[in-house]
């Protein structure tokens, strides 16, 4: 009996057709799935993506830095006089470079810090308090009044007061009782229209020569960064954006929104005024360099978020920075050597920018 018991407990356990070819079809069916895993990048084919495009971004920058640098250069190549137009380009280049790094950066922060993909710094009434310091000074003084609002102090001094402007509005708004990012950027839409009116007000009484001047002054304008300001603006935007990379992992959890962030350990509101603050100052740098760019920052950003694909801002970054440096640098090349109108580059942009808006705005349905 004790024998044919051990013979019992050792036979194995007999198995059906039907369950060994269930068993082994979930295993083919396992093993032919792409292996996914929690992080930036969830899959081996979204790696390759991400960095094929980036790869990609990288050659068509250097390409288009390459066509601006030595393109149509009506000297022999390789002798000092192509050097040395070479190096006066060398400034464009640097000032594309400043505008969308700061665009890249400020958007990207600023929507993930109000939690919308649809709204742009330019919200917070920078560009409507540049047109209102240019307006004015023509206004009052006249066409010499461009000149006060030339030079390096007066950038300096119309940065420092966007940065002032934008640092009351968040702090009284977010500290205060109302404590809402909503009621701030309604605030901001408010001021914004107010100083835009003010604005084509002042306009409407100035004489045609006048307002012709002030014309070239309100649209961005590559061609309105002076040498002079990138010692200056190139550090503070370096300062300001290093701070902001830092701080990418807190980014990545305020972006779950409120709620989540603080089950979570992290100050939202806290967060949400620091990353305020140091947007300012990137957008602040870059409509004091070159003038209003409504829509750079959101082609630039909404772009980042299709071919990134990712919630990491250590991935969104450099995407938004290539994206938006092989697209104003491609249109500037573009605008200048064939069409030869270099300055309508910001209005092209612009123009395309709307355009994306629009159509994510409807395919989304709301703000």
């Amino acid at each position: 009996m004790t024998t044919q018991l051990g013979h019992l407990r050792r036979t194995p356990p007999v198995s059906s057709g039907t369950e060994t070819a269930s068993a082994g079809t979930t295993a083919c069916a396992a093993a032919t799935q792409p292996r996914r895993h929690s992080g930036a990048i969830t899959t081996r084919r979204h790696g390759v993506r991400y960095w094929g495009v980036m790869a990609l971004l990288g050659g068509l920058s250097v390409f288009f830095t390459a066509g601006i640098l030595g393109y149509d250069n009506p000297m022999p190549f390789g002798s000092d006089g192509y050097w040395l137009i070479a190096r006066m380009r060398v400034e464009t280049v640097l000032v594309i470079g400043v505008v969308v790094f700061c665009q890249a950066m400020a958007t990207v922060s600023f929507q993930t810090a109000t939690n919308n993909r649809i709204i742009t710094p330019s919200i917070m009434g920078f560009e409507s308090l540049y047109v209102a310091i240019q307006t004015g000074a023509v206004f009052f003084f006249g066409i010499a009044g461009i000149t006060l609002v030339t030079g390096l102090p007066q950038f300096l001094m119309q940065a420092g007061a966007m940065v002032l402007f934008a640092t009351i509005l968040y702090t009284w708004l977010l500290s205060g009782k109302f404590s809402n990012i909503h009621i701030m950027l309604l605030v901001g839409v408010v001021i914004g229209g107010g100083l835009g009116s003010l604005s084509t007000f002042m306009q409407r009484v100035l004489t045609p020569s006048e307002f012709d001047v002030l014309t070239a002054r309100l649209f961005g304008n590559i061609g309105n960064a002076r040498g002079e300001y990138l010692p200056y603006a190139i550090p503070i935007a370096l300062a300001a954006a290093g701070v902001l990379w830092l701080r990418a992992r807190r980014l990545n959890v305020v972006a779950l929104g409120r709620n989540t962030a603080d089950n979570l350990g992290v100050d939202h509101r806290r967060e949400v005024m620091i990353i305020l603050a140091l947007v300012s100052v990137l957008m602040a740098m870059s409509t004091s360099l070159v003038g209003p760019m409504t829509f750079l920052g959101f082609l630039v950003a909404t772009l980042a978020y299709q071919f990134a694909d990712t919630y990491s801002h250590r991935m969104l970054f450099p995407m938004a920075m290539l994206i938006g440096y092989t697209v104003l640098a491609g249109a500037y090349f573009i605008m200048r050597n064939i069409f030869y109108a270099q300055g309508a580059v910001t209005l092209i942009i612009e123009l395309i920018g709307g355009i994306v808006f629009l159509i994510v705005l409807m395919r989304k349905g709301r703000l």
